[in-house]
């Protein structure tokens, strides 16, 4: 009975009320969850001191312990960067940050001369407002993650100067992109009608698939440079590789990741018959300028064989280079190649746009609906651009949740698949080994709280990966 009288008592709260109290109550339920997963991975991190017997053949004990230390240094720097975020966020929700900051950019609009009926006007100077904001107040994170646990671990590359000229550049590329994207979608939501969802829908594909397509030709040389793989043995491998499988391959890059971080990557981009793929130096050991800081630490000229070099530190520097040998960075490359032949990449665009479709779909269904406005103390006013915050980030919350973590599990399911598949280019072996050092060479954890790993990782755990390459290595 007491029940009855709690639930009749919480419907005679006003609609705008609930509305706000279950969107601060799901935040914080989802930050307490994760904050449990993480304190379960850091109880790996804290009790697991020693190379577990299954790890022994692959990892010796000083890497074990590098990347114990570091896992345990970026699980604390996440705990109290999520902690000051969830705190961040609760604030501004309950002092009216988000109607303040469109009464601030109404303002700065007339004194411009545009009054309110120039809404879009003044959701593009909001934008402006709220993305300078979460720059400004992510700075600081940004700044200690970088140069003080980066560079701990030996990570950063990064010069402070250079790191705020990134910042800054990063901060108007962004405004470049997102302030007329924002504009064009916010006309045509206004002139499209009853159908408006599926025009919006539409314009942000068609954007989507023309920032994938320039990408890595026009934006992201404005931050790294890019050069042609040299010719050699590595190119030809690569595309006998690409041909082998009828990858349409026009370009191979480097890209000048160490100058920024040690950390190593490989990735492909293009649509139809006009596909690049991009190497990172710090992926190549026989390109890494990191190596050739390694050789020069040790005082060897790795040129002249003829300088007596002990084979002590010749063996001292092989331990330590970085990246992955020719057979190596193909098999690596197998692997890519694996999600383009199986239709992966295609698959995650299409569910990207159902989801798109699906959500603007809702958005459409959800907009006239006054009370949701006012639960985040906009009365008088419904501005399409806080219509479209307060239901894609708050109202959508509970879904975009389940649909992550479903994502994650197909993105598992996916690696599987493009793992097996450079075996079947003979490439498990290779395949095998690169795994192992690029683990070495990111100071990843090998051991994973298997609930935490579950939810978070989009990537199998490296010891299924080496089990299961193991496996098909002996069949």
């Amino acid at each position: 009975m007491g029940m009855w009288v709690s639930l009749d008592a919480l419907w005679e709260i006003p609609a705008e009320k609930r509305i706000f109290g279950a969107v601060l109550l799901f935040s914080w339920t989802v930050y307490l969850w994760e904050t449990f997963l993480a304190q379960r991975q850091r109880r790996i991190y804290k009790t697991t001191t020693h190379v577990p017997p299954e790890l022994g053949q692959i990892m010796d004990s000083e890497t074990f312990e590098k990347s114990r230390l570091y896992q345990l240094d970026k699980s604390t720097f996440s705990f109290w960067s999520g902690l000051y975020s969830e705190i961040e966020g609760t604030l501004i929700l309950l002092f009216g940050g988000i109607p303040y900051l469109w009464r601030l950019s109404g303002r700065f609009c007339g004194y411009a001369g545009f009054g309110p009926e120039y809404e879009i006007t003044q959701s593009l100077v909001f934008l402006l407002l709220a993305t300078l904001f979460s720059a400004l107040t992510g700075l600081p994170w940004s700044l200690y993650n970088t140069f003080v646990i980066e560079e701990k671990h030996g990570f950063n590359q990064q010069t402070l100067g250079f790191f705020m000229k990134d910042a800054i550049k990063k901060f108007v590329v962004t405004q470049c992109i997102l302030l007329p994207v924002s504009s064009l979608l916010l006309y045509i939501i206004k002139i499209g009608g009853d159908y408006f969802f599926i025009y919006a829908w539409l314009f942000t594909l068609v954007v989507s698939l023309v920032l994938v397509t320039i990408y890595a030709d026009y934006i992201a040389p404005l931050f790294d440079k890019f050069t042609p793989l040299p010719e050699g043995k590595l190119k030809e491998d690569i595309e006998v590789m690409a041909k082998s499988i009828d990858f349409p391959l026009t370009k191979v890059y480097v890209v000048e990741g160490s100058k920024r971080s040690s950390h190593s990557n490989a990735y492909f981009y293009g649509f139809f018959k006009n596909k690049r793929i991009v190497l990172f130096d710090t992926l190549l050991e026989e390109y890494s300028v990191l190596n050739k800081d390694i050789q020069e630490d040790s005082g060897m000229e790795p040129r002249n064989e003829e300088e007596g070099n002990s084979e002590e530190i010749k063996a001292k520097v092989k331990n330590k280079k970085q990246g992955c040998k020719n057979e190596e960075v193909l098999a690596v490359l197998g692997h890519e190649l694996g999600h383009w032949k199986l239709g992966h990449t295609v698959k995650n665009i299409i569910i990207s746009q159902m989801n798109s479709f699906l959500c603007f779909f809702l958005f459409a269904v959800l907009i006239g609906r006054k009370e949701l406005f006012a639960a985040f103390g906009f009365y008088d006013s419904q501005p399409t651009l806080i219509g479209l915050l307060i239901i894609f980030q708050f109202i959508f919350s509970p879904y975009n949740e389940v649909l992550s973590f479903c994502l994650t599990v197909l993105s598992r399911r996916f690696e599987f698949q493009a793992d097996a598949f450079a075996k079947k280019l003979g490439k498990a072996k290779d395949l095998y080994s690169a795994l192992i050092k690029l683990n070495k060479d990111n100071l990843g954890f090998p051991v994973s709280d298997w609930l935490f790993s579950m939810w978070h990782y989009s990537h199998p755990p490296l010891l299924e990966r080496l089990q299961a390459l193991k496996s098909m290595k002996q069949h």
